[in-house]
């Protein structure tokens, strides 16, 4: 069992049944800069047993880069691009939070870059806090999910795969989930 479905479990038993057993429908999803600014980049439907996720267009730009294309959040000197999670995924947060996470996958380049790199991987490790998820942002190759994990595993990022971040060398440090 990952030491984080442990914390899951634990914080779970501790925090406010709202914020588990209520339907998730209309919860948005927010990416804070460090002074506390939000950008709305999608929104939630369903609940823990099954949800679903509607990204917010308005606030992506459309990008071709290194020869695919990209929907990204454009900031002063970073770019934060959405990266869909390529392989099956269940939706469901009963247990754990990790499908939330791997719906929210970014990588950022530089403003002036041309194509992207896939070492720029941006993870959001999800807590709960209070009735919302606070995901702080985690360094990661993306380069692990090039090729399809085996049958089965739903689950490929492994907490090694995972490097804390220090919150002021990046733009968009918190993702947060919240009514």
């Amino acid at each position: 069992m990952r030491l984080k479905t442990v914390l899951f479990v634990s914080a779970m038993a501790a925090a406010p049944l709202t914020a588990w057993a209520a339907e998730w429908d209309g919860r948005r999803v927010l990416l804070e800069t460090a002074d506390g600014q939000q950008i709305e980049i999608a929104t939630l439907s369903g609940g823990p047993k099954g949800y679903s996720v509607t990204m917010n267009d308005a606030a992506f730009s459309d990008h071709f880069l290194s020869m695919r294309p990209f929907k990204c959040v454009e900031g002063p000197e970073k770019t934060w691009c959405h990266v869909p999670y390529p392989y099956d995924i269940n939706r469901t947060a009963e247990s754990d939070l990790t499908d939330l996470e791997y719906d929210f996958l970014f990588v950022w380049k530089g403003k002036t870059e041309y194509g992207i790199d896939m070492w720029n991987g941006v993870y959001y490790l999800l807590e709960p806090e209070g009735d919302a998820f606070v995901g702080r942002l985690h360094e990661m190759n993306m380069d692990i999910l090039a090729a399809p994990p085996d049958d089965g595993n739903l689950r490929p990022v492994r907490d090694v795969d995972l490097e804390e971040s220090d919150p002021e060398s990046h733009w968009l440090p918190v993702l947060r989930i919240t009514d």
